[in-house]
């Protein structure tokens, strides 16, 4: 799910032949999706969601998991850019959304430095299971 159209065209473009399908959609609904997944990934999505949109997106998150399944979460930390709508977002804070939406913490990755080498940018990536 992408909700950007020209980062979905260019997904595509540069990913021919992948199997991937590049759907319209954001959370906290996305809407026409139908688990079960073993695995979810949220790449860089999470710390653009309002606060008052994490329990409602995590609570879908988990109904598209099967049993055993997988959510990966990916965070930019660090001071939100002032151009766009982002929220520097702690892991503990979505291990607690998780467990609320019955999912139990695997492992919180702290990455330290960021691969495109700003300073004040780090990333952290949260490992949750559904069961």
């Amino acid at each position: 799910m992408e909700p950007v159209a020209e980062l979905r065209d260019l997904a595509e473009r540069l990913h021919p032949g992948s199997g991937v399908t590049w759907r319209a959609g954001a959370l906290p609904e996305i809407p026409g999706v139908q688990g079960p997944y073993d695995i979810v990934l949220l790449s860089a999505v999470w710390m653009h969601l309002r606060p008052e949109e994490r329990p409602l997106a995590m609570r879908r998150l988990a109904e598209l998991l099967g049993p055993g399944g997988i959510l990966l979460i990916t965070l930019r930390r660090g001071e939100p850019p002032v151009d766009r709508r982002m929220f520097d977002v702690a892991p503990e804070e979505v291990a607690r959304h998780g467990a609320a939406a019955g999912l139990r913490l695997l492992r919180i990755v702290d990455e330290k430095a960021d691969r495109l080498g700003r300073d004040a940018v780090h990333w952290n990536a949260v490992a949750l299971q559904l069961g």
